[in-house]
Order: C-alpha cells, then sequence, then structure tokens
C-alpha cells in the first residue's frame, strides 16, 4: 500500500479551508485525560525551571558572580553551576548541540515529534496563554461564537482582561530571559527602582514582544511553517516510530453509535468512530488524523485523550487514536499481531552516539584546566649565534589564568638551556591575576640544544602544571 503523508495540512479539510479564508484562527477545546496531565505537569516543571533558575546562587568564590546560571557575554563567559566557559571552551558548547541534536533525531526515531508536543518553549507558552484565554473567555465554543459576536461590554472587557494577562506574562518571561545575561536580583532591583540601562529595558521589550506574537497570535503557524523541524520530517520519518496514529481498520466505515449498533446487529460491518470531531475540536494544529500521518502533528496526544474520552462513554475499547507505530497500523489492517520494534539497528546506533558524544564531551570537561600556557616561535631571525658560539632562540610564552583568583606562574624548560624572560629580572616567577592573561618575550640561549622543548609553568601551589611544547633551533 502506497503512503502519503500530507504536508500542508490545511489542503486536506474544508473546514480548515474555510476558517483559513475566513482568516479565523486555531480555536482548541479544552480536553481531560492522563495525557493532558502530563503536559501540564511538564508545562509547570519547565516554567518553574526557567523563572526560578537566574535568581539561584552558587558560591565561585569571591571575585565571581554567584549566579548559578549566566551568560557572561560582556566579559566572554558562560556559568552553569560548577561549569565556567571560555570562549576557547567553544568546542564544548557545540559538543553540547551536537548532542541535543543526536537526542532530538533519536527521540524521533523513537516517538517522533515528542519534544514539539511536551517541551518545545512555543508548544510550553501557547498552552500557557490558550490557559489563560479559556479562564476570560470560556472554552471552544463560547470563544467561537465570540469570534462573530457583536461587541459588547462584556466581550470587551474579556478581550482587554486577556490581552493585560498575555502581556503580563510576556514581560515577565522578556524580563526572566534578560535575567540570565546579567545579575538577576540586581536587575530585578533596578526594575522596581525605574534604575535600569534602556539597553536592557530595550531586550525586554523585544523578548515580550516576541513571546506575546508568536504565542498569542501565531500559535500553529509557528509549528507549521516557521519551524524547520516538520520539512525535516521527509528525510528522517520513521513507520516504527510510536507516533500518534488512527486504527483506521478498527474506526471505519464511520457512523453513529445507534447506527453503529444496528448494523452489528444485521451481522454487517460497523466502525467504532462515530465522527464525534473531538480529535479535530481539541488538535492545537487544528489537523485531523484521521486523515493519515501529517507532518504538521507535533505528537502532543492531546485527539488520544479526547478519543478515548469518548470510547469510554460509548463503552467501546480506548486506543482507536492511540500512540502507534505506522508499520503496525498497516499489520492491523491486514489482522497481523502488531510487532514493538523500538530497539533496532537505527535507535540503537542513534543511543550509543549519544552515549559516545556525552562520554567524550564529559571527558572535554574533565580534561578542561583552569589555565593554559602556548609557546610561538620567532620566525625572523629564527636562531641568532652570539659572540660566544652560543644560540638564542625567541619565543612569544603566553599564560591565560582563567579563574577567579590571582595566580603565579614559575617558568621552565626540559633542555640545558639558559631561559631569560624580556623586562623581568631572570627568569623569576610571573603574576597573572584573575581572569587575565600575561604575554611575555622569553629567550632560551644555548651551546647545542637542538629538538623539541618542552616549556613548562607551575603555579605557587603546585597544584597547576602547563605544559607546551616548540623547537630550538641553531640555524
Amino acid at each position: 500500500m502506497a503512503l502519503t503523508i500530507e504536508i500542508d495540512h490545511a489542503k486536506t479539510r474544508a473546514r480548515t479551508r474555510a476558517a483559513a479564508s475566513s482568516g479565523q484562527p486555531v480555536v482548541p477545546q479544552s480536553v481531560k485525560g492522563p495525557i493532558r496531565r502530563i503536559k501540564w505537569a511538564i508545562l509547570l516543571l519547565t516554567l518553574s525551571v526557567y523563572y526560578v533558575t537566574p535568581f539561584l546562587r552558587w558560591d565561585r568564590g569571591p571575585s565571581a558572580p554567584d549566579q548559578a546560571v549566566l551568560l557572561d557575554f560582556a566579559n566572554g563567559r558562560l556559568y552553569a553551576f560548577f561549569v565556567e566557559l571560555w570562549p576557547q571552551d567553544l568546542y564544548l558548547v557545540t559538543g553540547l548541540m551536537v548532542l541535543a541534536a543526536t537526542i532530538l533525531i533519536l527521540t524521533n526515531a523513537l516517538a517522533g515529534r515528542l519534544w514539539c508536543g511536551f517541551a518545545c518553549p512555543q508548544t510550553v507558552w501557547t498552552d500557557l496563554f490558550l490557559l489563560v484565554e479559556r479562564l476570560i473567555e470560556g472554552d471552544r465554543r463560547l470563544r467561537l461564537k465570540n469570534l462573530g459576536g457583536p461587541l459588547t461590554p462584556k466581550r470587551a472587557f474579556q478581550i482587554v482582561a486577556k490581552h493585560a494577562a498575555w502581556l503580563l506574562i510576556s514581560f515577565a518571561t522578556g524580563g526572566t530571559l534578560i535575567f540570565y545575561f546579567t545579575d538577576a536580583p540586581g536587575l530585578l532591583r533596578g526594575l522596581a527602582s525605574e534604575d535600569v540601562s534602556a539597553n536592557a529595558l530595550t531586550w525586554i521589550v523585544v523578548f515580550a514582544g516576541t513571546t506575546y506574537g508568536l504565542a498569542g497570535f501565531a500559535r500553529d503557524q509557528v509549528c507549521t511553517f516557521m519551524c524547520p523541524w516538520p520539512r525535516l520530517q521527509g528525510a528522517i520519518w520513521d513507520p516504527e516510530a510510536y507516533t500518534v496514529n488512527y486504527r483506521d481498520y478498527r474506526g471505519e466505515e464511520r457512523t453513529s453509535a445507534k447506527k453503529a449498533a444496528e448494523l452489528r446487529l444485521q451481522g454487517k460491518p460497523a466502525g467504532d468512530c462515530v465522527d464525534c470531531g473531538q480529535c479535530v475540536n481539541v488538535c492545537p494544529i487544528g489537523i485531523d488524523i484521521r486523515e493519515g500521518p501529517n507532518f504538521a502533528c507535533i505528537n502532543c496526544g492531546l485527539c488520544v485523550d479526547a478519543c478515548d474520552g469518548v470510547m469510554a462513554k460509548l463503552g467501546r475499547p480506548r486506543g482507536l487514536i492511540d500512540y502507534e507505530s505506522w508499520n503496525n497500523i498497516e499489520r492491523g489492517r491486514v489482522r497481523q499481531a502488531p510487532v514493538n520494534r523500538l530497539v533496532r539497528p537505527k535507535t540503537v546506533g542513534l543511543a550509543a552516539a549519544c552515549v559516545a558524544l556525552a562520554g567524550a564531551i564529559a571527558f572535554g570537561f574533565e580534561a578542561k584546566t583552569t589555565a593554559t600556557l602556548s609557546v610561538q616561535h620567532d620566525r625572523d631571525p629564527v636562531a641568532v649565534r652570539l659572540s660566544d658560539g652560543t644560540v638564542r632562540n625567541a619565543y612569544t610564552v603566553k599564560l591565560l589564568n582563567k579563574s577567579s583568583v590571582p595566580h603565579t606562574y614559575t617558568l621552565s624548560v626540559d633542555v640545558d638551556a639558559k631561559l631569560a624572560i624580556v623586562g623581568n629580572d631572570g627568569s623569576g616567577p610571573v603574576k597573572v591575576g584573575p581572569d587575565a592573561s600575561e604575554s611575555l618575550r622569553v629567550t632560551l640561549t644555548a651551546a647545542s640544544a637542538r629538538g623539541e622543548v618542552v616549556f613548562t609553568a607551575r603555579d605557587e601551589t603546585g597544584a597547576t602544571v602547563l605544559t607546551a611544547r616548540d623547537r630550538f633551533v641553531e640555524h
């Protein structure tokens, strides 16, 4: 059987076409059920993490910021609890992004757009805005009625109250995002006393406006047209993934509950689907999952709760719409038993890649030091022969101290040569301030030391030993 996956769902539903042509937005209905409860729990968790994290403290010493998570771009630092990243550690951030992308692909191979339906910020804030809208204006039927109704004083009050609540949430969201880039309590006090920079206010307004526009108005358009993830589904869609699907072999032919009972009494086939439309009404994207796999579906499972509720009222088994692989749908059509293939070469390979990436990143964090030493040999001239017959090589040595306290380093080499620091009294200790670097002009003088040279820098405690390699040449 040929499978066609619809991308532009607006072409397949007359109701959606009519709504689109009239400019009417998708108005989802509220629903109750286990999946909806899971989504509420994830919404509460993610919003709590987002709004609370900037106010968590983490002691890094007297000279370092004590905000647990801080993106200090002004000073080139990223702090996340015990982790401190410099621009030189960008490869670790890149590794984390690659790991996140691999986990997302693994999730897609297991259960489709699960991230989109449960934890994506667009989904979370849209759910929050919809909750406010329902509390103020009522559920779907009332909101649809209001869309074409006159502007009464009650309706005007509802509109003002809804948008005021949306704006309050939006500014709280924008302000919290700014807290990640500066000291949160300090900025909060500045906002309370109206002592805050124009730059901070500008970014708060920008982020608040983005939240207000995307969660309040764009909503499903973001998931369907603005986000690139649905378009990538064509390359990574997996028929073995447990996505939201309609068991058409059980639901068709659709008919009313009364008509289905009559047909069954006559020994004729009748589907379990009563064409109530609840699966469409609760969908935040406005699609009809009964038409088959659809790239616009965010796999949120609200239609599963809606359909299970109808089936329970009719005394029929749940699962007419369920998380099921497309291959199992096709097996059901020919009355074959379903097969669980979550563990298969693709998922095993992706899981192994995630473990390998996580291990490599963990090793990178473990090997990361709070100081670095680099050496660069002079090129012109590469060597100078002195009057006494000895040879002198010159180098630029750079010491970088990433810690929040000053350190004093002593330089040495592993060859029989005299080391001298230009501008310093001999080869004495070099003091490097906190979050600072020192560039030194260093010379090595030797009768014969051709070959590799290892420079070593030890701090005053002896706990930090830095090495860098270069060469000593005679001509």
